[in-house]
């Protein structure tokens, strides 16, 4: 049964949550568009530093801020994940550059399907289910691109950076948008509970 809550599920600090993922992945961004070493070893450290960072922050800020258990679960496993993939990189920095096309296919992959399961869950409610899919899309749309990549290092490297810096430009716009718009849409409505949105 429906009950009467705000239209959004998450609490009004969380616009700092992509605001923060957004300067995480600004950092790496300027390092690949200003650097001329695009090698696969560069590549691969540079994405395990943002995977490592990224994930720490939305383990530390998403479940915080959250406020359905579902949500904040995925955001949970989505950070363990991202830590993973950023230290099993830093650690096999050498690996070369299919080890680079592999470590960040599998993570687009299963942080992308994270993301958009998160916003289909709450497809109904105005905030922030947008965003999540938007976000979620594209690292999904990453993770298919490094799957179908020639073995070209600088393109591999460069492609990463384009995403970084799609995700450098989107999620402050996408965090200011939930602290504009979230006062005007916390008014009781009726919107489905956390079970009714499974």
């Amino acid at each position: 049964m429906a009950k009467v809550q705000a239209p959004s599920n998450v609490g009004p600090g969380y616009w700092r949550v992509p605001f923060g993922r957004a300067l995480i992945a600004l950092i790496p961004a300027a390092i690949i568009t200003f650097n001329g070493d695009h090698s696969a070893e560069f590549g691969v450290i540079t994405f395990g530093a943002f995977a490592l960072a990224s994930g720490l922050w939305l383990i530390l800020s998403g479940p915080r801020t959250l406020t359905v258990a579902t949500d904040r679960s995925l955001f949970l496993i989505s950070g363990i994940v991202s830590m993973v993939a950023g230290g099993v990189a830093l650690a096999f920095h050498a690996g070369g550059h299919g080890f680079f096309l592999f470590v960040v296919s599998v993570w687009g992959a299963v942080t992308g399907f994270l993301e958009i399961y998160a916003g289909i869950r709450v497809r109904k409610r105005a905030l922030p289910a947008k965003d999540w899919l938007f976000t979620g899309i594209g690292t999904a749309i990453l993770a298919l691109l490094f799957l179908l990549l020639p073995p070209n290092p600088v393109v591999s490297v460069g492609l990463f950076g384009a995403y970084l810096v799609f995700l450098a430009v989107f999620l402050p716009i996408a965090g200011l948008s939930l602290k504009w718009d979230s006062p005007r849409q916390r008014r009781g409505v009726p919107v489905p509970n956390d079970s009714d949105s499974l």
